[in-house]
């Protein structure tokens, strides 16, 4: 997988105390062989990001679902009718070893538009806000040093990117899970349609 950008990867640095590139806070051991680790991420509909997440190296898996909100275990329909506070999100299990914390906050920024509040691409509303999601204070830190960062670039004027502690993930529906390989052609329908390949690329350019 292609290195965060110099930018990104100078400030997470120098916030971490580590060495440009390694993405670990000071005096962390490195992973124990075959341990996993999660996070999780909201980039607008979560079919698209957990397509997109499942395409990178060190990533086991991708589960959408919904984050963020109050009710006990939504559904879809309630998430949608925004009567819950929840976002679409896609909850990770990685391999650390083979990609860091750090590069797979790096690898979101470059797959959504952080430009935008309370939506993403063609779906608006608050369930289709973008956000990082940290499960612990190293995972916090990554995360703000890597928002920080950007803002500081001056790439944008605007970032309306949450982060935010991790509360409950709820899995969002069995038909919902993996949609971009079980109806392929309306996935892609949706996704061109949505334009957000377009986007990404308007915002990011062609390596992202």
């Amino acid at each position: 997988m292609k290195r965060a950008g110099p930018l990104l990867a100078l400030a997470l640095a120098l916030v971490l105390g580590a060495a440009p590139g390694a993405g670990q806070a000071a005096g962390a051991t490195a992973p124990a062989p075959g341990k996993t680790a999660q996070a999780i991420f909201a980039g607008g509909c979560f079919w698209c990001v957990e397509a997109d997440f499942e395409k990178l190296p060190g990533v086991i898996t991708a589960e959408s679902g919904y984050t963020g909100g109050k009710e006990r275990n939504p559904s879809y329909e309630q998430v949608s009718a925004h009567a819950t506070g929840h976002t679409e999100a896609v909850r990770l299990t990685y391999d650390p070893a083979k990609v860091s914390y750090a590069q797979l906050v790096e690898y979101f920024w470059r797959h959504i538009d952080p430009t935008v509040q309370d939506q993403q691409f063609c779906d608006h509303g608050p369930q289709y806000r973008s956000g990082i999601y940290p499960l612990d204070s190293s995972q916090k830190q990554i995360a703000e040093a890597s928002k920080a960062a950007l803002v500081k670039s001056g790439r944008f004027k605007n970032i309306y990117t949450e982060i935010a502690a991790a509360g409950p993930f709820w899995p969002a529906e069995d038909y919902h899970q993996d949609y971009y390989q079980k109806n392929p052609v309306r996935y892609q329908y949706y996704r061109f349609g949505c334009g957000r390949d377009a986007r990404v690329k308007e915002l990011w350019g062609e390596a992202h």
